[in-house]
């Protein structure tokens, strides 16, 4: 199965489930020397931050972007970044009663379709 990548000289590969332990990013072909921190990729994850409404998942997550590699001192080594974010509230149980349903919103019967899997 292919798909995870996208990109030719700048490509992010992403890894990883909603309801799995962590979700991980891999940015290839960043120059060197650009000022990068967590915090100027935490302002983007908070817009989405999960419990905000009653119209999203209720689910507390601090949703913290770690980067784990290819930034030293606040700034890109010109090596690929890789990003971890972890699911501290993930709860797949909560999905065992309605996991052969077809969700509105989600990707279910494509992904059926097109790979054979639920």
């Amino acid at each position: 199965m292919s798909g995870n990548t996208i990109g030719k000289l700048f490509t992010v590969t992403t890894a990883g489930e909603s309801h799995g332990p962590a979700l991980v990013a891999i940015v290839d072909g960043c120059p060197p020397g650009l000022e990068l921190t967590e915090a100027d990729l935490q302002h983007d994850l908070d817009r989405r931050k999960p419990g905000q409404s009653r119209h999203t998942t209720q689910r507390q997550e601090a949703d913290a972007v770690k980067i784990l590699s290819g930034v030293f001192d606040g700034k890109t080594t010109g090596t690929p970044i890789a990003l971890l974010i972890e699911n501290t509230d993930q709860r797949s149980h909560d999905y065992s009663k309605i996991m052969d349903r077809f969700r509105p919103g989600h990707a279910d019967y494509t992904y059926q379709q097109k790979y054979g899997l639920r």
